[in-house]
C-alpha cells in the first residue's frame, strides 16, 4: 500500500483535539503557506478523539486538497500520542509540527527549514509570548526546571513549532508528556538540536487544553521519567557486523 507522504520533504503534523472552531482558519493558514513553501510540503491532520466536528471538517480539508491527509485515532492518546501517531506514519524525510490553536504562524517554518544539514531537530523558540502573565510564569518555571535536570539549554522547549528528521522522530520513546523533552530525547540519541526564534500570537479560536494540573503537576510527573529514563537509556554502536556484506 502506498504512503502517499513519501512524495513530499515534508509532513506537518497538526495533533488536534476539539478545534471546531479552529479548523477553518488553520485550513486557511496552511494551504496559503504550502503555495510558497521552499519545499514540498503535505499536512497531516491527526485528530485525537474530538467530540465536536472536528473530524467532519478535517475529511473535508482532505477531500479538497489532494496535500491534505489525515489520521483518526481509535481512542485519545493525547498531544505526545497524536504527535506519535503523525511521526510513525509519515514516510517524508523530515516531519513538522504545529498546532491546531495557530499561535505560531506556519510561514515560520521557513526559518527553521535552513537548519536541516546542522541538526536532527530544529525547534522554534517563542521570541515574544502573547499569553497571559499566568501562563507566562507557569511556563517559565517549568523550563527553569526542566533546564536544571536534563541541562538541555532550552528555554522554550514547549513551543509548537519544531521539525525533526523522520527517522529519529520514529525512534524516539515518546510516552506520555515527553514532547516536553524533544530537545533532551534528541541529545540523549547523540543528534543534535538548533533552536530559532519565531513569532507567537494570542488564540484567537478555541480553548487551551492546558492548565495548571496538566502543564505544571503532570510535567513534573513527566520530569521524573525522563530522569528514571536517562538513567535506564542504551544507545550500543556496532563496531563490527558481517550482516551487509557484498555479492
Amino acid at each position: 500500500m502506498t504512503n502517499h507522504s513519501a512524495d513530499y520533504f515534508l509532513t506537518i503534523v497538526v495533533p488536534i483535539f476539539n478545534e471546531e472552531e479552529s479548523l477553518p482558519r488553520l485550513v486557511s493558514a496552511l494551504q496559503d503557506y504550502k503555495s510558497k513553501a521552499s519545499v514540498k510540503l503535505c499536512v497531516l491532520l491527526v485528530n485525537d478523539g474530538s467530540a465536536d466536528g472536528s473530524l467532519n471538517l478535517i475529511k473535508q480539508a482532505c477531500a479538497q486538497d489532494k496535500d491534505f491527509f489525515y489520521l483518526s485515532l481509535a481512542h485519545r492518546c493525547g498531544l505526545t500520542g497524536a504527535l506519535k501517531a503523525g511521526f510513525t506514519h509519515a514516510a517524508s524525510p523530515w516531519c513538522g509540527y504545529i498546532d491546531a490553536d495557530l499561535q505560531t504562524f506556519p510561514e515560520d517554518f521557513e526559518l527553521l527549514l535552513p537548519h536541516v544539514h546542522e541538526a536532527a531537530l530544529i525547534c522554534g523558540i517563542r521570541a515574544k509570548r502573547h499569553d497571559s502573565w499566568s501562563k507566562k510564569i507557569q511556563s517559565k518555571i517549568a523550563n527553569k526546571i526542566r533546564n536544571a535536570v536534563t541541562h538541555d539549554g532550552f528555554s522554550d522547549t514547549n513551543c509548537p513549532l519544531k521539525i525533526i528528521d523522520t527517522k529519529l522522530a520514529k525512534a524516539l520513546p515518546l510516552f506520555s508528556g515527553m514532547h516536553r523533552f524533544l530537545p533532551a530525547l534528541t541529545l540523549l540519541f547523540g543528534q543534535q538540536v538548533v533552536a530559532v526564534p519565531v513569532r507567537h500570537q494570542e488564540r484567537l479560536q478555541g480553548k487551551s487544553k492546558f492548565n495548571l494540573f496538566n502543564r505544571g503537576l503532570s510535567g513534573l510527573c513527566d520530569l521524573f521519567a525522563f530522569i528514571w529514563m536517562r538513567r535506564r537509556f542504551v544507545n550500543p554502536q556496532v563496531g563490527e557486523q558481517n550482516l551487509e556484506q557484498k555479492d
